[in-house]
This record gives C-alpha cells, structure tokens and sequence, in this order.
C-alpha cells in the first residue's frame, strides 16, 4: 500500500448541514424489465435457471423467474452516486455495503424504489454511513443494507 492510499480525506464539516447531513435521502425508482435481467445475468455470469429459465422456476414456490439480488445492490449505487453529486462532485468512493440482506423475491416487472438516508458521519475519517432500504410497487421490503462511502 502506498502512501498516498493510507491517507485520510476528511468531509468538510460544512457539509454536515449540506448534502451529507445526518438524515439527508435520496431515492431512485425503476421497473425491473427483461432485459435488465439477461444484461446483468451476461455482465456476471450468473445465467442460474432462477433468473433465466421460466420453466424450471414455475415448480418452485415463486412461480416465475426472479431477478439477481445483486441487481437490487446495484441501484443502491445509483443513490449514492446521487448523493456525491449534490456535494458539488467532491471525489468520494464506495467502501463497501455492510449487512446486505434479500428480504423478498424480485420478479420482472416489479418496481423498486431505493431510499438511502445518510445515517452517520465520521468527519476525520472521511467516512459517510448510509441506511439503505428496497421497496417493490406493494411497500414490501426486498433488500437491506449498510453502505459505507469514503472521501478520497
């Protein structure tokens, strides 16, 4: 590791009543469509018969085909991508998302909306906390997390 990996960025502390508050939320919504399913099952090589085979999932209890868990973590990205950018695009990374739990099944066709709300800050560290949670079109949650982005 070199020197300039180890250093810490600290957040403004300006920002504590900005973009970064304690409490601030971003959302993003999107229907879950075929293609976002073979995209992703081609992006990751995951082509399991649970995402890709219809008939093989309608002899379990879900009936039909549901989308990658992961997918869901992706649009977690998207909100904090968001988040960045009210900062004015100040250069901050993902440090990795904590405690990710799949709460329910996502099926095409559903729409999931994401809500991540800054939960904590560590100004010195450089280090922004998030609570994220995923909601289909009925209010079920789907996808939990913890999502840590760090200043550099």
């Amino acid at each position: 590791m070199t020197e300039q990996t180890k250093q810490t960025v600290p957040i403004d502390p300006e920002d504590a009543r900005g973009p970064l508050a304690v409490g601030r939320t971003v959302t993003f919504s999107k229907t879950v469509g075929e293609t976002d399913v073979y995209l992703f099952a081609g992006i990751s090589g995951d082509l399991g018969p649970n995402h890709v085979n219809e008939e093989y999932m309608k002899r379990g209890r879900y009936g039909r085909r549901i989308a990658h868990g992961v997918l869901s973590v992706a649009f977690m990205s998207t909100c904090s991508t968001k988040l960045i950018e009210l900062t004015g695009d100040k250069p901050m990374v993902s440090y990795g998302y904590d405690r990710i739990r799949f709460l329910g099944p996502v099926f095409i066709g559903d729409t999931l909306t994401v809500e991540y709300t800054v939960a904590e800050r560590d100004d010195d560290a450089g280090r922004v906390t998030s609570d994220v949670r995923v909601v289909n079109q009925h209010g079920d949650l789907v996808t939990i997390a913890t999502h840590i982005l760090r200043a550099v």
